[in-house]
This record gives C-alpha cells, structure tokens and sequence, in this order.
C-alpha cells in the first residue's frame, strides 16, 4: 500500500502541464482523482485515459477565478468518494512582461488566477479539511516566489504571495492538517504560450526548451509530500533544472 492508494485529491489546473502529470502519477499509486480546468474537453480526455488505464477519475470544468467553481470542485470531490484528503492548488498562468509595457489586463489575471485561485481553494477545502478532521493543501508556488528577476516583477510578487499564503496557512492549520509548497523551475509546460510580450516570450521559450525538466518531475515531488505519514509535513519543495542558474 503506498501513502497515496486510497485518497482522494482534487487538482486545479489539471488538464495540461504539471496539473495533468500529478493526476496520472496519483490515479497510477492508487489515488482518485479529481480532475478541475476549464478546457473541459481535455479534462475528458484525461479522465478517460486515467479510467483507461484502471484508475478513478472524474472532473468538472474549473475557472479558478470564479469562487463557485473551486467550490463545486471540492464538492464534487466529497459528493463521489466522500472525502477530501488533498487539494493541489495548482492553477497559475506567467504572461510575464516588463512594467513599462503597462499590461495592466496581464496583471490583473496574474492576481486572479495566482493568488485568489489559491484563496478561493481554501476557502472551499479548509472547512471540509476542519470537519474530517484531516486534509492536506499542495499550493504550487514558483523559484520565482524566491527570487525577482526583471520582466517578473508581478508574477514573482503572486508566487511570494502563494508562499506566504500557504506558510500563514500553515501555522494556523494546527496538528490536523498540512499544507505543503511547490517551488518549480523552468518546466516543459505550455507557460509561454500566455506570454504577451513577443521579446520576453522567445526568451522564455528559447530557455524551456534548452533546459526545462518535464512535468514529471514536479509531480513526483508532490507525490513524495503526499505519500509521507499523517504525522509528517512537508512544508516546501524547490526542483529546478539541474542547468538553471
């Protein structure tokens, strides 16, 4: 039995990228999964190829900027298996750019997405987490949230904020819960794609694909601090690229 068969864990952001990789490592250990994006179309997809593979999935299209929809996420979660155990806050966007550029709109869905879609999940987890008496939040953070670069000025400030969050949450959760963070560097996601600067984007872009680890990685970080005794919580983990400076 592994620290994972059995549970119950709810992503954000599941359809692509680190989110989708967490999901088939998880349902492959046993867990069952509860799978939030809002490209329902993939989120199918990726239920039926976890089911296909002889694991438990289901899903519910999820815009982690609309409170309603976090919630219903974790419902559904607590309605289908009757339980919550985790909540991979998972859910972020980097359409990174100088300050001088004024993309104010860019801004405001760093914020939205980043920070309230973290806050939004524990405003929905927490009081399930409280009542069963157990649970576990992954916020996914960033190297980002570690140190400022130029042109990430915003999205560096929301992964600071995840991490504050989350240790705040931490020290407030009592001998019940945990909370662990994630701290990924450069990885092979879709993440430039969102980058509306075209000059920041080709660096962005240029430096994925010379160094970038795969989502993997990330999800068998997280598998590591979900599998580890009730007793035990893995409060961060930092991966980056053995290359990235």
């Amino acid at each position: 039995m592994s620290g994972t068969e059995g549970k119950v864990v709810a992503i954000t952001g599941a359809s692509s990228g680190i989110g989708e990789a967490t999901a088939l490592l998880l349902a492959g250990r046993g867990a069952k999964v509860v799978l939030g994006a809002r490209g329902a179309n993939r989120l199918a997809a990726l239920a039926a190829r976890i089911a296909d593979a002889g694991g438990e999935a289901v899903y519910a299209p999820t815009d982690v900027k609309r409170r309603d929809d976090v919630a219903g996420l974790v419902g559904l979660a607590c309605e289908r298996f009757g339980k919550l155990d985790v909540l991979v806050n998972n859910a972020g966007i980097m359409p990174v750019s100088p300050l001088d550029d004024l993309r104010v709109e860019d801004w405001d869905e760093m914020i939205d997405i980043n920070i309230k879609g973290v806050l939004y999940g524990i405003a929905a987890a927490l009081p399930v987490f409280r009542r069963q008496g157990f649970g576990h939040f992954v916020n996914t953070a960033s190297t980002a949230g570690h140190k400022t670069v130029p042109n990430q000025a915003v999205y560096s400030g929301t992964k600071f904020a995840v991490r504050a969050i989350s240790e705040g949450l931490r020290q407030e959760a009592g001998d019940k819960l945990r909370v662990t963070i994630i701290s990924p560097g450069f990885v092979q996601t879709n993440f430039a794609d969102g980058v509306t600067n075209p000059e920041v984007k080709a660096q962005l872009a240029a430096a994925r694909d010379k160094f970038a680890m795969p989502p993997a990685a990330i999800a068998r970080a997280i598998a590591f601090a979900i599998e580890q005794p009730a007793d035990i919580d893995v409060n961060e983990i930092v991966v980056r690229p053995t290359a990235q400076a």
